[in-house]
């Protein structure tokens, strides 16, 4: 696959090559995908996190029934 990211981005890959952190501009681009796909996991989770945190908080103070309590108002 070739792709043309153009001059800042092409400076970019050649500056982190020269400093060590890749052998060429395949490794780069492969290290970028697994760092942007571990940011959107953990964003991901935090977004979660957040809701369900959310929804704890909108039920606090309210009475919960247990499994048995239901079966028996269902007539079950």
């Amino acid at each position: 696959m070739n792709i043309n990211l153009g001059a800042p981005y092409e400076a970019k890959l050649k500056k982190i090559i020269e400093r060590g952190y890749a052998g060429n501009q395949t490794e780069v681009i492969r290290q970028a995908i697994n760092e942007l796909e571990r940011k959107l996991d953990a964003e991901e989770a935090m977004l979660v996190e957040r809701g369900v945190l959310s929804e704890l908080q909108k039920m606090e103070g309210k009475k919960w029934l247990s499994h048995n309590e239901v079966m028996k108002k269902a007539g079950l």
